[in-house]
């Protein structure tokens, strides 16, 4: 018997054959319980790194399934509580507990989450059918027309993923179905389901769910009606709220039928589309734009400031993709370093001037008297550290346990001073220069922009990370996204923030005494780059790469 491949992560298609034991179905042939037997994975927590693999051998929902094992009785979980992500993906798919067993693929991962208020109505669950009397289709959770400020699920914590797996019986209409599922708002009515890949098909809540398997739509909703408006106007109902609905929709169902956008539409001359109603209808849904757009952009401030911006993202875009801008840091590199510590530190550092070298001063942490060298601490830069064993190439100076400036503090800085009069090479004993200085293309501190580092991590071969620069008004944003992976777990996040807040992150957000003389970016620039050099879009040295804001778990 063969099978139909089916998308990984999603729920088993109706022409899926989930196990060669599975009877198949014939016309007038009730459910067995005898002869239903497959198997999936379950992960209690997004954190276990263990599966626990279910036998399925009968008809049931998930949650009837999960609370078969002493695990999950042991765990005491909420029902209603519960998070079901179907498919170890990208936070792909959600199942609702009461999802049928039947229609999880053969060998499926599900994880489970739990969440500290209700996820989901308790339901009354009837009987489990096979896989082929079921439609299953996907509700973006993101939503489609006049949705924005609208409530549709009972807990938001839904929306971490990017659809809802719903299912309904074969004769069930849509409304029914997302009724039935206990994740969507109790009065959720009057809606619209748009197909994602097919802008202009819509389906009404009404539609039986016979032909939506395996297709993804968006919830969009009446203008100026909120969700719990009622499916049908109570008798006597004003003919001003049914003009109302009639000129809220007006404007989606031109579009739909005629599979066109509103520019095209108002391009078309044909004498079907009133383009004038289409502009005015479009005016009514954002009364107050024009005069708030007017009240921040003063005479012609707006036009500036969008010339601004293009001017801004032109220069970003023009940057390190470009050939010769590569070609030129490649050359500047020539005058990075590794710095190498005895057997205590491995850094990065450049050449300043002559032959004195820039670095951090914490890579000398604790091989310092005063601004020399302990005895017995012999430290050494490497040029041209670049190519892989066997194909060695670089060359060393020693320092000469000479420090000509050196500061632990805020600055975190050390000058070296290199003897170039003795080196040692791993391919010639010609005599070597060292490489130019970078103080003579120093630039300031930029805003924002692109940027990039030139350095040793892990004390490695050289390379580069072009990044970008957070702006100081996003380096909030930029923690919280980077807490985001972990914000079901409040041990971890606290212990995260407790970590990075000991490092002084605050000290450079917004009215921190850092904020204005720092540059922030993402980077994997991490131990052994220290030091690195960190050039703008132009090619100029801004900063000293340092510091950093780091928490191990994984």
């Amino acid at each position: 018997m063969t099978t139909k491949e089916t998308q990984q992560g999603r729920a088993a298609g109706s022409q899926t054959v989930t196990c060669s034991k599975v009877r198949v179905k014939k016309e007038n042939d009730g459910d067995s319980t005898g002869e239903h037997l497959h198997c999936f994975k379950v992960k209690f927590s997004k954190k276990d790194v263990t599966k626990t693999t279910f036998d399925c051998d009968q008809p049931r929902t998930v949650l009837e399934v999960l609370k078969s094992s002493i695990k999950y009785q042991e765990l005491m979980f909420t029902d209603e509580n519960i998070v079901i992500q179907l498919g170890k993906g990208d936070k792909a798919l959600a199942v609702a507990t009461h999802f049928p067993c039947s229609c999880i693929r053969e060998g499926e991962i599900l994880i489970l989450s739990l969440k500290k208020e209700k996820v989901e109505q308790a339901q009354q669950y009837k009987t489990v059918h096979s896989r082929d009397e079921y439609s299953v289709f996907y509700i973006d959770t993101a939503g489609g027309l006049n949705t924005k400020t609208k409530k549709l699920f009972i807990n938001n914590a839904v929306k971490q993923f990017k659809y809802l797996c719903v299912y309904g019986e074969k004769g069930m209409t849509v409304e029914e179905a997302l009724k039935r599922d206990g994740r969507f708002i109790d009065d959720l009515r009057n809606f619209t389901l748009i197909d994602n890949k097919h802008p202009s098909n819509s389906t009404e809540f009404t539609r039986k769910v016979d032909n939506l398997d395996g297709k993804e739509f968006k919830i969009c909703l009446p203008r100026n009606t909120s969700s719990k408006t009622s499916m049908q106007e109570t008798p006597g109902a004003s003919d001003i709220s049914q003009q109302r609905r009639e000129r809220d929709t007006a404007v989606l169902e031109v579009l739909q039928q005629r599979e066109t956008s509103v520019r095209a539409a108002v391009a078309n001359k044909d004498k079907h589309v009133n383009t004038e109603e289409i502009y005015r209808k479009l005016r009514e849904q954002y009364p107050g734009l024009k005069e708030l757009m007017e009240s921040r952009f003063p005479d012609d401030s707006y036009q500036k400031a969008l010339d601004l911006r293009r001017e801004d993202f032109g220069k970003i875009q023009r940057l390190f993709n470009q050939v010769h801008r590569v070609r030129e840091l490649i050359k500047l590199g020539e005058s990075v370093c590794k710095v190498v510590v005895g057997d205590v530190h491995q850094g990065t550092g450049f050449v300043l001037f002559d032959n004195f070298i820039l670095t951090n001063a914490h890579l000398l942490k604790g091989c310092v008297e005063g601004e020399k060298l302990k005895e017995g601490i012999d430290v050494y830069v490497l040029f041209n550290y670049e190519d892989p064993e066997p194909h060695t190439k670089y060359y060393y100076f020693p320092i000469e346990g000479i420090l000509v400036n050196y500061s632990e503090g805020e600055l975190d800085y050390a000058i070296l001073e290199i003897n170039s009069e003795k080196y040692s090479q791993a391919t010639q004993t010609t005599q070597i220069e060292v490489p130019p200085g970078l103080l003579q293309i120093f630039g300031p501190l930029p805003q924002n922009g692109e940027a990039c580092i030139v350095g040793h991590p892990a004390g490695g071969l050289k390379q580069m990370d072009p990044t970008c620069i957070i702006e100081k008004e996003k380096r909030e944003q930029a923690v919280h996204d980077h807490l985001q992976p972990y914000k079901d777990n409040i041990f971890i996040v606290y212990s995260i923030t407790h970590l990075i807040k000991k490092q002084g992150i605050e000290d450079m957000m917004i009215g921190g005494y850092k904020a204005d003389n720092v540059a922030t970016y993402n980077t994997f620039m991490y131990h052994g780059s220290s030091g690195s050099p960190v050039f703008d879009a132009h090619g100029r040295v801004f900063g000293l790469h340092s510091a950093g804001f780091v928490y191990g778990y994984w």
